[in-house]
């Protein structure tokens, strides 16, 4: 009987002693990836719940049953923070969105500009990738990964008391730092947002122009060189 480091994210969990079926994917993957049988432990969890070691009950090539034998972390807070984005071609969308759940984001907005390369994704996708990050990196809870928005539409709802840094690619403002509480970061397209959505954007009313250091950068790697700066401190 294996104890082994695979995490699975589960939506729902019961308490101890209480069986539930996995998803056909998860199954698929116990059964014919990593070769698990009747009896082998992995670790279960979600936000709600926090983490759980579970037995195999019931396993074959298309379903599995498991049941939560011990908790091992109980739920904890993770940071409030926001990612706005520009959306960007496939590969480049779904790398920042892997590692802005590696870094702990809670919301991921894609934003649509004017200059920007893409106005669509396969939000299911991008749902499974922030799944398998999370599985890896710790965490308890998934970022919720929202529907893009028009960059104008965002700011025209923008809720008044959360804080927004804009990356700014002149390089003028302060350093990002650390966020304490609250917080959303917007890093705009290649080729910068337009007058007028900055123009938009500058009636937020918490906002700061921020620099994320001297090097002029690509970006996907402006999201995740940003969010590392604010999030650093965080838990």
């Amino acid at each position: 009987m294996a104890d082994t480091s695979i995490r699975l994210h589960v939506p729902d969990l019961p308490g101890a002693g209480e069986g539930f079926a996995v998803s056909d994917g998860q199954a698929h993957y116990l059964a014919n990836v990593m070769r698990l049988g009747k009896g082998d432990t992995i670790r279960v969890f979600n936000g709600q719940a926090g983490e759980w070691r579970a037995r195999i009950a019931k396993i074959s090539r298309k379903a599995a049953i498991l049941e939560p034998t011990q908790q091992i972390r109980a739920p904890a807070p993770e940071p409030d923070a926001w990612l706005c984005f520009a959306l960007l071609k496939r590969q480049k969308t779904d790398l920042v969105v892997e590692k802005a759940t590696e870094l702990g984001v809670s919301v991921i907005q894609p934003i649509i500009t004017v200059r920007t390369n893409a106005d669509h994704v396969n939000l299911e996708r991008l749902r499974s990738i922030a799944t398998e990050a999370a599985e890896q990196c710790e965490r308890l809870h998934l970022p919720e990964i929202r529907a893009p928005l028009p960059v104008m539409k965002l700011m025209a709802a923008w809720p008044a008391q959360r804080p927004l840094c804009i990356a700014d690619e002149r390089r003028d403002a302060g350093l990002l730092g650390p966020a304490s509480g609250p917080s959303a970061l917007m890093v705009g397209p290649e080729g910068g947002f337009t007058d007028q959505e900055l123009e938009a954007i500058a009636r937020t009313p918490i906002i700061t122009r921020v620099s994320l250091g001297s090097r002029i950068l690509r970006a996907e790697t402006a999201a995740i060189a940003g969010l590392a700066l604010q999030l650093a401190a965080q838990p």
